[in-house]
């Protein structure tokens, strides 16, 4: 039997990335964004799925730490959290400077070539 792989405890980033991967779940990060705290149903109104479906990605969203849900009322309102999203700028932060640098790398050549 080959030996088997480490297994590897998913990570708060693990989960942020995966919540990130979905047009749906982006799409609410931005509504939340620009609109502040809303109510799910004011949420839900935007996208055409079964409302099953919809409070799953926010399930998903919420064990991110990318949104939080209190309760107003009868209504439950959610609320973006940013720190999850400034710890994937952080990740990203390296890959943005490589790239920065072989830009300009390309940049310097294409100036020192000749006009054709």
């Amino acid at each position: 039997m080959p030996p088997r792989p480490p297994v590897v405890a998913e990570s708060i980033e693990d989960r942020v990335f995966a919540a990130l991967s979905s047009p749906v779940r982006r799409e609410v990060l931005r509504l939340l964004r620009d609109g502040g705290p809303q109510p799910v149903r004011q949420l839900a109104d935007q996208f055409a799925m079964a409302r099953p479906s919809f409070s799953e990605h926010l399930r998903v969203l919420r064990e991110a730490g990318l949104v939080s849900e209190r309760k107003e009322g009868r209504q439950r309102l959610y609320r973006l959290e940013p720190v999850p999203l400034a710890d994937v700028q952080e990740w990203l932060t390296p890959y943005e400077r490589f790239w920065r640098e072989r830009m300009a790398a390309l940049g310097d050549v294409l100036d020192r070539m000749e006009d054709a």
